[in-house]
């Protein structure tokens, strides 16, 4: 693949991207049946970079799917189940004291945790105390993390995949806003058609599933991700995304009547920036070159819908974030000019 910014618009870089994806999503239907969008999204974070959230009931192959793309993928990956009694340090590592048996000096060092890896795998991360589950801020932010004062930085590529289970369930924990903000998509299983959820049984209870094989690099990654970053957006694109995030906020003098009903906090401005960069990204594996304001609206439930407070009238009347977004799909205009 050429190395400059501008073969983006070349058939060359976008079949070479679109290939790559075809790749993974063929050796993860070895062993995922069905949730077609699921896939795609998860797929569409981990080429530009983001961290993804999965929520479901337990037993709808969240985990599976997650471990599935790490081994279609030559990086390294790591498992932590999240339990109550998990401790930051078991998640970034800390410094323990070690003798010299030659000198006798005795010294501080550093063992690193499972974060350092390319693929982390946060099972059920609701399921630990906001003080564990803050350990992971500064890796999904910066790819680093700092202990005892020092900082050291994490492998690249580098993913938080994280599953959780719904907040109603016994034994959870909310994630704080400020970690939700950290996540690029926010993604929810279903229960399968009754069709898919015999072959699924079927496949379970029989001989076993093909095994996946590695498709892929993380140079390969790393490259696919520039690429897309270096995709050209158009700028009334660059506004529609912008006046979506901007307008979910109740403090918006633009921001619909409905917002200010049943909004408490609307979308950073991290909410815009994955607007465009889930944009870019469904562009270039869709095989175009530039990005659409359709683009933007296929993106928009996975990256607003956890960065939306609903308040307690929106509870109370059955409101939930995913209808915010519906509603501001279907009440902001593209705008020609300011936001």
């Amino acid at each position: 693949m050429a190395q400059t910014a501008d073969v983006l618009t070349g058939a060359r870089a976008l079949a070479h991207i679109g290939d790559a994806k075809q790749r993974i999503l063929r050796e993860i239907r070895k062993v995922i049946i069905g949730q077609e969008r699921v896939v795609e999204d998860v797929v569409t974070a981990f080429f530009a970079g983001g961290n993804c959230l999965l929520t479901s009931v337990p037993g709808l192959a969240k985990t599976l799917l997650i471990s599935s793309l790490g081994r279609a993928i030559r990086l390294r990956f790591r498992r932590v189940q999240f339990t109550p009694d998990l401790m930051p340090s078991d998640i970034t590592g800390t410094e323990v004291l070690e003798e010299d048996r030659t000198t006798g000096r005795r010294n501080l060092a550093f063992r690193p945790g499972p974060v350092f890896t390319n693929v982390l795998l946060a099972d059920e991360i609701n399921r630990t105390p906001p003080k564990t589950q803050a350990a992971l801020l500064e890796a999904m932010q910066e790819h680093q993390v700092t202990v005892s004062g020092r900082t050291y930085p994490l492998l690249e590529p580098f993913f938080v995949l994280a599953t959780q289970n719904p907040i109603e369930q016994e034994g959870t924990y909310p994630l704080p806003s400020v970690q939700q903000d950290r996540f690029m998509f926010s993604l929810y299983l279903d229960y399968l058609p009754r069709e898919q959820e015999v072959d699924v049984i079927a496949v379970t209870t029989g001989a076993g599933a093909e095994a996946i094989e590695p498709c892929m690099d993380g140079a390969e990654l790393l490259e696919c991700q520039r690429l897309i970053r270096a995709t050209p957006v158009a700028e009334p694109v660059l506004r529609y995304a912008v006046s979506l995030a901007s307008r979910s906020r109740p403090q918006n003098p633009l921001a619909p009547d409905f917002v200010r009903e049943y909004v408490a906090s609307g979308a950073s401005l991290r909410g815009a920036h994955y607007l465009v960069l889930g944009a870019k990204a469904r562009a270039v594996l869709s095989g175009r070159p530039h990005v659409s304001l359709e683009d933007v609206r296929s993106v928009a439930a996975a990256v607003l819908r956890h960065r939306i407070l609903c308040n307690f009238h929106a509870e109370s009347a059955g409101i939930r974030p995913e209808t915010i977004v519906e509603r501001l799909l279907a009440t902001v205009e593209p705008p020609r000019s300011g936001l």
